[in-house]
């Protein structure tokens, strides 16, 4: 790994996150698909009956747009979003949201059993992940973490771009952070070094098979991903898994 994608991952991505939290909503609303293609993977958790009485987990939920997602999928669960940018999570709470929908702030991969049962009620019967994983100095931790969250046969989506597996995939990337994302994202935020940073973290994070493997080895089961469509196809895509059935939820297998 690069020395400053493991700096900016120790830390400073979260202070980079605070700086462009007011512009982030405008930068996204120009990827098309962006909002689509997170209420896709948000339905790929399968969830019964529109949510109803389950407790869910929005992870790295930033100004609430997979938070939104799963609100669209899932209108009568309850949701607690969960970021460890203020800003991000400033710009999120400024929306309306219905009463079932909560934020709070904190780093994912420090969470543990008994938050859940504070802020949620119990262990969460499903987590969404989006952009998430990538940006944690220890993807094992984050994961480990995730699965104590869950409750036994609760299910864990991660929304998320890897393309170290495909030549192709690299090739747009590159072109469409140096061409549109890192001149937009100084354009509107005044500097470019989240967005150099997204680049760079792509190209170096887990191919896809890679990610698979890594969730197999962190004790959950049913593994499998899934592509998004448009131009993002082969770039960004859905991986999921689930909590084996017959663990306790805050325990090992």
């Amino acid at each position: 790994m690069d020395t400053t994608t493991r700096t900016m991952k120790a830390g400073a991505v979260t202070g980079e996150f605070d700086h462009a939290a007011d512009a982030y909503d405008r930068l996204v609303s120009a990827n098309p698909g962006y909002h689509a293609h997170l209420r896709i993977s948000a339905r790929r958790l399968g969830l019964p009956d529109r949510g109803r009485g389950l407790r869910l987990l929005d992870l790295g939920c930033g100004t609430g747009a997979s938070t939104a997602a799963l609100l669209h999928t899932a209108p009568s669960a309850r949701i607690a979003g969960v970021d460890a940018s203020r800003g991000m999570l400033d710009a999120a709470r400024a929306k309306p949201w219905p009463t079932s929908v909560s934020f709070h702030r904190g780093r994912a991969e420090e969470l543990t059993p008994a938050w859940a049962e504070e802020h949620l009620g119990g262990p969460a019967d499903a987590v969404f992940g989006a952009y998430l994983v990538r940006n944690c100095p220890d993807p094992d931790m984050l994961l480990a973490s995730v699965r104590s969250l869950l409750r036994p046969g609760g299910r864990l989506v991660l929304h998320e771009y890897s393309v170290a597996d495909s030549v192709s995939a690299r090739a747009v990337w590159s072109a469409v952070c140096w061409g549109v994302v890192i001149p937009a994202g100084r354009a509107l935020t005044g500097r470019a070094d989240l967005f150099r940073y997204l680049w760079r973290s792509v190209l170096e994070f887990d191919g896809r098979a890679a990610l698979l493997d890594r969730m197999r080895r962190s004790g959950l089961e049913s593994v499998a991903s899934a592509p998004l469509p448009g131009w993002q196809y082969g770039v960004t895509h859905t991986f999921a898994g689930r909590r084996p059935l017959g663990t306790e939820a805050g325990h090992g297998r």
